[in-house]
This record gives structure tokens, sequence and C-alpha cells, in this order.
């Protein structure tokens, strides 16, 4: 029986290795050669049907490319180099203009406040919308509540006087939970959970209803009035805002910031320093206000210069209420500072945070 190419090469790198042992190390090497070129003979015969499908892939491949790009039919001479650049910048029957690329300076950019997104707008989403609710203490007609200050004033002055070593002992028995309606944290990465469950307080006005959690109500008025007595008038701005509300203002100022020149990403970074990202704000369970006075009523941080606003820093926790995000906290909250900002947490706790010179989170961290 006749014997193949490669057995008679196995055979004959055998036989020679045998014969002399200097040989036996090239032998060695021409024998494993040779099997290789067998194996990659066999590999290539049995898979011819393989190999012809790869290569047409591949043959339509670069006929697919030929016509899709210019520089492949220059080189086969089908179009110019001058035909090639237009048909690279050509885009005939398009309306697509393409914005110049501009170098933004963050420093100087204005950061945008809400009142600055809601004018020139129109649409029914925002009717309504376009006057700031700000109510004074003199335009609140709910004389229930009136009767309740005065009532509760009228308790606390009645009520069994504690030495100095009882109240430290009672604020040493204090303790906090995070499950307290009144400490629920609310930022972006604790946006407002799907279950919490509050109800809506209604305080009748000149404007028509300020709204906020019913349960701070009673502390809201009697700061307001607390104030007034020492001659400073308050002005509460938005205490509740809804989802909707909130959604727009923040794609409105992404929206702005983008026809100033920035990309999508840096605009919503952006946003979300002024405005808390949907579904992340406060104002949203009715626990933050915003409060400025009858005589600076803008939201900017000349607000903190003001009588109001230094009143408010330092008699805000007798109420219940902190500042929300304080200077210098930033790096923490991922808000700037908003010294007309407060926020409901009680008042032992207020008493800690404006003591202590804490960010809710801080708080968070050190005592739950």
């Amino acid at each position: 029986m006749k014997r193949s190419l490669h057995e008679r090469a196995k055979a004959f790198f055998i036989n020679m290795g045998r014969k002399s042992r200097i040989l036996k190390g090239p032998a060695i090497l021409g024998l494993a050669f040779s099997m290789l070129l067998h194996r990659i003979f066999e590999y290539c015969r049995k898979g011819t049907k393989r190999f012809i499908c790869a290569a047409f892939v591949l043959l339509c491949f670069m006929a697919g490319n030929s016509f899709a790009y210019p520089v492949f039919q220059e080189e086969s001479g089908f179009v110019s180099g001058e035909d090639k650049e237009k048909m690279i910048t050509a885009v005939p029957d398009s309306d697509i203009v393409l914005a110049d690329e501009q170098q933004i300076t963050y420093d100087d950019l204005e950061i945008l406040e809400d009142e600055d997104v809601l004018e020139g707008y129109d649409d029914a989403e925002l009717h309504g919308m376009e006057d700031a609710d700000k109510y004074l203490l003199d335009e609140i007609l709910d004389e229930k509540v009136e009767e309740q200050l005065s009532e509760n004033a009228e308790s606390e002055s009645e009520g069994t006087q504690l030495s100095e070593d009882e109240i430290k002992e009672e604020k040493t028995k204090t303790e906090f939970s995070r499950d307290d309606w009144k400490l629920v944290l609310i930022n972006k990465q604790h946006p407002v959970p799907e279950n919490y469950e509050f109800t809506l307080g209604k305080i009748k006005t000149i404007k028509g209803e300020m709204q906020c959690d019913e349960r701070i109500i009673e502390e809201l008025l009697g700061m307001m009035q607390a104030a007034r007595d020492e001659g400073v008038n308050l002005a509460i701005c938005s205490p509740y805002r809804d989802l909707n509300r909130q959604e727009i203002l923040f794609n409105r100022k992404i929206k702005a910031y983008m026809e100033k020149g920035m990309s999508y990403m840096d605009a919503y970074s952006l946003s979300s320093q002024a405005v808390t990202v949907p579904g992340a704000s406060e104002h949203q369970i009715g626990l933050a206000i915003d409060i400025v006075s009858d005589t600076y009523l803008t939201l900017d941080e000349g607000f903190a210069d003001t009588d109001a606003g230094k009143w408010l820093e330092e008699h805000c926790s007798e109420y219940g209420f902190i500042l929300r995000y304080p200077k210098g906290k930033e790096y923490i909250t991922s808000i700037e500072f908003e010294p007309w900002h407060f926020r409901y947490v009680g008042k032992e706790a207020a008493e800690i945070i404006m003591k202590e010179g804490l960010c809710l989170e801080e708080f968070w961290d050190k005592y739950l």
C-alpha cells in the first residue's frame, strides 16, 4: 500500500534520529515541523466552506466601503480629490446648521433663578406660575391659626419652668431616628420615598392658599410672628412645590444654559446646583420653606446680609427650622449657598445643627 507524503516524512525523520545521536535533535525538529504542516493542510482541506464564506463577507464589506467612503472612490478613479472634499462636507437638502463652538467661562456665568426661566412662557402647564407666591404675615387671614398661636404662648408661659441642669438632662435623653418624619433626608442620593405620605395644610391668604406640611404650620407662623415683634417682616415663598413644577423649572434651566453654548451634561450639572433634581426636592414633601422679607424679595445670596436673613439664621432653630444649604457645605449638599431656604427638622435637632454649624447630611452621619 502506497504511503502518503506525511507518513514518508515521518518515517524519514524517525530513522534519522535512530541512526545517530548527533542527528537526533534536528530529526525531532523536522518531525514536529512536518506534523504542523500536515495539520494545517488538513484543516484547510476540510474547512473549504468556511473560508469561502469568510471571503464572501470580506468581499461584500470592501464593496460596500467603496461606495460609502469617497477616499476609496478616489483611489479607484470614480471621483477626483476635489469632488471627494465636496462629498464629505456637503449635506444636500438639509436645514441643519452646526452651532459654533463657544468657550464657556463658568465662573462668570450667571446663575439662573426660578423667575428667569418662567418669563416668556404662556403654555398651559405653567398657567399662574409666573407670579411667584410670596406671603406676608399680614396677608394671612386664618384667624384660627392666630388664636392657636396665642393659646400656645399662654400655655408655655404657664408651664413648669425647668432649671438649666434639667434642660441639659432633657437634651441628653433625646434620641433621634432616621424614621422620624421631621428628619427625613431628601437629596440627590436620597430621593423622596415612594411610600412617603403627609397631609398638606392650607392657610388662607389674600392671594389664595399657602400650602405646606400641616404639622409645621404652627411653628412657621410662630416664627413669623416673633420676627415681626422685633421689626422684621418675613415673606414666605413657595412653601410647597409639586413634582410637575419642579420638573418644569429644572428642564427649562437646562435649556437656558444650553442656549448659552453649554453641553447637555454641563447644563444638567449647573442646573442641579440651583434647582434640586426632580424627585429629590424637600419642597415636594412640604418641609422646605423659601423665606425672604417685605424689603428684600429676591432669592439670592444678598439676603444673608439683610436684617431678615441675620434674624432667621440666629432664631430659626428656636422654631424647629435650619438653614438647609449653608455656605461652605456645597461639597456635601451639592447645592449652592441658599440663605433663604429653610427646612423643618424639629426643635431638638435644629438646635444641634445650627449650634454646631452642620448641614442635615452631617447631622445624619453624626447622630443617626
